[in-house]
């Protein structure tokens, strides 16, 4: 059996104050997986993430990194690991190559300035190399924590809120590289807010709430078990209202009462498409066009967590 890059075993974490912030986690992050972790603020997010890299000690549980126990094998599990976290700490008044270098040392790595000067040239910073941190932009700070979290040549690479305060051009642009990084066969787990980008990028799902991990499952298995369709009904002229007798349907009036659109589980053999248009057509209803949709991620992430 191929052992994993992570393996978290029964991880819970209560705090001082009495605030359990995490419950009982169990986890494996398979080599060359982009794992997101979702989940609304003070879910446990974060906390997880401190506790794999040796920063937060858990109340109960163990974590291994490539076998290595993060506790009591330290450096090497730690040496393993790349982490980009949320706030951006730097020092504001060194260069961006500097900084970089410097944080390769610190994992006792020996030079290495063609290593640094490819990191930086992939995350588009190589024009920027001589500049302060302080000159430059938030989005160009956040590659530089990246940059950082690169420079000993990690297998595993942490992405807390990665893109944060960045906009939409230079977002994409980074799930790029986080792309090429897992062709590479680093590791990468990442905990995001913005639901598209989870949707975008990770080839697994997991969705922490309240400090339990409710749920792990591949993207494309979890949006085709847990995700509704949409039929999306155009009509030649609006309703006033849905006819009686379809109350068993999952309904709904469009805009401008031009569409109905019907909700329904594609698993089921008969989902109740054929005889819904059986009954507009009884009621008098003609449609000039449909179409269907699938439900997003976020829908999914919300009716999970409603539920949890």
């Amino acid at each position: 059996m191929t052992t994993p890059a992570i393996a978290v075993r029964g991880v819970s974490k209560i705090y001082d104050n009495g605030f359990q912030a995490l419950d009982n986690i169990m986890l494996d992050v398979p080599k060359g997986e982009i794992l997101a972790l979702l989940g609304p603020n003070g879910a446990g997010k974060t906390t997880l993430i401190g506790i794999i890299c040796g920063i937060v000690q858990a109340t109960q549980g163990h974590v291994a990194v490539f076998g290595q126990d993060n506790i009591k094998d330290y450096r090497k599990a730690r040496a393993s690991i790349g982490l980009v976290p949320q706030e951006l700490t730097t020092d504001a008044f060194e260069t961006v190559w500097n900084t970089v270098s410097f944080s390769r040392g610190l994992f006792g790595k020996p030079r290495n300035p063609a290593h640094i000067e490819q990191v930086l040239k992939n995350l588009s910073l190589w024009d920027k190399k001589d500049s302060q941190i302080r000159m430059l932009s938030g989005g160009m700070k956040r590659r530089v924590m990246i940059a950082k979290a690169l420079s000993h040549e990690p297998d595993i690479l942490f992405l807390d809120e990665p893109t944060a305060g960045v906009d939409v051009e230079l977002r994409k642009s980074m799930w790029e590289q986080v792309r090429k990084l897992r062709e590479t066969g680093v590791t990468i787990i990442l905990t995001t807010h913005y639901l598209e980008e989870a949707e975008e990028m990770a080839d697994r799902i997991g969705i922490i709430s309240k400090g339990r991990l409710i749920l792990t499952e591949d993207k494309k298995t979890l949006m085709r078990k847990l995700g509704k369709k949409e039929l999306v009904l155009d009509l030649y002229k609006p309703l006033a209202a849905l006819p009686e007798g379809l109350e068993t349907f999952s309904l709904r009036l469009g805009p401008d009462n031009m569409q109905i659109i019907f909700t329904y589980d594609p698993a089921k053999e008969d989902n109740g498409v054929v005889t819904l248009l059986d009954r507009l057509r009884a009621h008098g209803i003609k449609c000039k066009d449909f179409n269907t949709r699938q439900s997003s991620l976020e829908e999914i992430f919300v009716q999970l967590v409603e539920t949890a």
